[in-house]
Formats: C-alpha cells, structure tokens, sequence
C-alpha cells in the first residue's frame, strides 16, 4: 500500500492551498470583456498547475540507477507563471515569464523513455524556487492578404494580424513554443501529460533542464503554407541545466506545414527536422572503450563534436465541431545519444480529444491516446550493457521490447478559470525492458489560469 510522508502530505497541502488562492485571485482580477482586443498595448496574464502523480507497486526482479521504483510511489509538482507583455511599437511585443517551481517527478523523473508528466522537470526541488523561463521579444511583419483577429492570450496581445505575414522572435523561450505544435495534444497543462504525447519522442529540441532555450525562430505564412526556420542553443553538455555560453553547441530546426481542409473540416500537417551539432558520445564507441577497461559503458567518456539529426511528421484534424484526431511519427539518428530531451530514437503516437456537448457537458474534454516507442540496435546494446541514458537504464535488459503507453483523461472546469482532470497511464516495457512493469500510473491535475 502506498505510504505518504508527513513531509509529502505538507507539500500537497501547501501546493493545493496556492493553487485556490491563485484561482480565487483570478478570478477577482479577470476581466468578463470580450476576447479579442484592437491593438492591445500591454496585458499581465498568470497560470497555476498542481499535478499529483502516483503508480501502483509492478513486477521488477531487478532495478538500475535510472529505473523507475517498483514500490508504489507518488509525487506533486508546481508551477506559477507570470505573463508580463508590452507592445512597443505594431507588431512588436515583449514578453516576460517569471515561474516558481516546486516538486518532483516519479523516481526523480527516470525510468521511462516516454515520462508521464509534461509538468514534472528534470531538476527537482522540495522548496518552491524562482526561475525567468522565457524572456523573448516578437516582431509581425504583415505581408498582405485578409485581415484575422488575435485574441489575447498567455504570451499573445490581441489585436488583428494579415493572413500573410512573417513573424520573427528570439530571446528565451521554449523551441516548442513554435515547432511541433499541434491543437489536440501539446499542452501538459490543458491536454496530455506523457512526454511523447505532447510532443514527438524523437524530437530532440535544444533546451536547458526545464525546457528552454535561447535563439532566435522566423515563421513565414502565405495561404495555407508556413515555413519555419530557427537555431537555438544546446545545453552545455547533454541533458544539462546550463546552456552552452559560447553558443558554440547548437541545433537548427526547420518546418514545414500545409493547412487544409477536410470534408469541409480544417487540418494541417507539418513536418519538422532539426540539425544538433553538439559534443556528443557513440554508442558503438562507448561499447569499445568499455571492453577495454572492463567497466559499464559511458557515452559521456566518448564525447566528441558532431551531429545528429531527426524528422517527425505532426497531423491535426477536426473530425466535428466536438471531436479531433491527432497523429505523429518520428525517427532520429540512434547511433549517437540524444542531447537533451529523451531516449527514444524512433516513435509513432495518436489520440483523440472529444468535447463533452454529446453527453450534454459542454465544458468537459475526454482525451485518449496511445504511443510506441523504440531505440536502435546500438542503442539497446548500450543499455543491454549496462549504460545510462538520459532518462532510461536498469543495468541490464536481457529481454528488450518497445515501450507502449496508453494515456486517458478527463478535464472539468470549476468556473470560468479553474479546470481539474483526472488522468491514467499504462505504460507497458517501461524503459524498453519486458522484465519490468506493466505499470499503471494516476494523476490529477489542477490548473487556473487568466
């Protein structure tokens, strides 16, 4: 039976009394206007999100550095973020994204490549801390065509854009801000909580240990088309909380994506591929050095510059006004290690997301999704050999099998600005090991936002 401590149940007290202060806060301060704003000069918008993440006790004879526990065990985190955007002059906005962040993701978040919590960063902290995660200025060049209105929202002023335009922003902010988005399942806060759910598991974007970067994006919309383009710093060293000061180590992304119709119903596909010139260790390399000195291998002890590169494909569809379908597939170089996000070299993911109008609670959204991910020949030799990856690694896998994940949720508002959801997750060879797991995984989420 789980246990929680006394230290733990005064964490989650802590962080749910924030949240309904938050929540009670926004709700005096939100404005019941309309939703879009001319011309907006300024606006302050903030988000409160408390995820309560919990699996129950699963088959493991053996367990690594980087496995997940095989007793049950849960965890909280939580985050508050300031939305402080100005516009200077048209077209133009700065934005600034102070955050408190508290908490910890399951077994510190390791032991499964797609990890279950979008919320849950790879630096935990029991004390809430402050950290500047996006500070970043926005120009629009408007290049013709209709006029569309832009509602305000969190890092957006409203006003009205052309429908041609070329839009420029850099500073710190997240690669995902701009790359890979998709409207159904992007967002740890609003929709999915799994890593290779929200975003493709193959992507492996340039960020420090809480997801960002520093760099600069441009995004050219004609018609249906967009074409993106951006380079972005790379950690210090892979998987590091320090991004790289030289700039020396980078990643560039490009993507493009095509919006359509279909059966009278709007869609777009997009295609992403990104570039990381980086120190980085081979496999193959590791795997050899550890021959000859007999220790478990170590890619970090075979760094050296060069490059890694991957595509995903990311296709959005409504099917009704209540109902969307979501796909994403992705392969990415597996002889070397991924940099920064997670070790998957190769995965493919779909879902849905239903309004609740048919079963008359139009508020509500039920989401429902799957994902399968894989690793390459060298990359599973690795962990057979006792390697650690970024997330992943119990000391051996004498039975390797992909790892599957299927994610259900069910999100509710509680009024105009506060939303709570119940979320499950099964995930099956968590770390690509059928010796361990299968793993069911519970969590609910609270989130306020104005």
């Amino acid at each position: 039976m789980m246990t929680v401590s006394r230290r733990a149940r005064a964490r989650h007290i802590f962080t749910l009394t924030v949240a309904a202060v938050f929540a009670a806060a926004a709700a005096a301060i939100a404005d019941d206007g309309p939703a879009a704003v001319q011309d907006q000069a300024w606006a302050i918008h903030a988000q409160a999100t408390v995820v309560d993440q919990a699996h129950l006790a699963f088959a493991a004879p053996y367990a690594g550095a980087n496995s997940l526990a095989s007793k049950a065990e849960g965890r909280e985190t939580l985050d508050i973020t300031l939305f402080a955007g100005l516009r200077p002059w048209r077209g133009a906005e700065v934005w600034l994204n102070p955050e408190i962040d508290q908490g910890f993701g399951l077994s510190n978040t390791l032991g499964v490549a797609g990890f279950p919590s979008g919320e849950a960063y790879k630096v935990g902290k029991a004390a809430p801390y402050v950290r500047l995660q996006r500070a970043f200025f926005r120009q629009t060049v408007d290049l013709g065509g209709p006029d569309t209105p832009v509602d305000p929202d969190l890092n957006q002023l409203g006003g009205r854009q052309a429908r041609d335009r070329l839009v420029v922003t850099a500073g710190k902010f997240a690669v995902t801000d701009v790359f890979d988005a998709n409207a159904y399942a992007h967002d740890p806060k609003h929709d999915f909580l799994n890593w290779g759910v929200i975003d493709a598991g193959t992507f492996d974007y340039a960020a420090d240990a809480w997801g960002y970067s520093a760099g600069v994006a441009v995004e050219w919309y004609r018609g249906p088309w967009t074409l993106r383009s951006g380079v972005f710093d790379l950690s210090n060293v892979p998987n590091s909380a320090q991004l790289d000061p030289n700039f020396s180590q980078f990643q560039m992304v490009e993507e493009i994506e095509r919006r359509f119709t279909l059966a009278g119903q709007p869609g777009s596909l997009k295609a992403t591929a990104f570039v990381t010139r980086g120190r980085m260790g081979l496999y193959a390399d590791a795997l050899a050095l550890a021959a000859q000195t007999g220790t478990a291998p170590d890619v970090a002890r075979v760094r050296r510059y060069r490059g890694r590169s991957g595509v995903s494909l990311n296709l959005q569809q409504q099917v009704t006004e209540d109902l969307g379908v979501f796909l994403r597939a992705g392969v990415a170089g597996g002889g070397a290690e991924p940099y920064e996000f997670a070790d998957i070299d190769r995965t493919v993911s779909g879902g849905l997301s239903l309004k609740g109008r048919p079963w008359g609670r139009n508020g509500d959204t039920f989401g429902l999704a799957a994902e399968l991910n894989g690793v390459s020949r060298a990359h599973q030799n690795y962990l057979a050999a006792g390697g650690l990856g970024i997330l992943v690694g119990d000391g051996r896998l004498p039975h390797p099998g992909g790892e599957g994940v299927i994610e259900t949720n069910y999100d509710i508002p509680l009024g105009r600005l506060l939303h709570f959801a119940v979320d499950y997750q099964l995930v099956a060879n968590p770390a690509y090991n059928r010796d361990r797991g299968p793993v069911s995984i519970f969590a609910g989420r609270l989130h306020a936002q104005f």
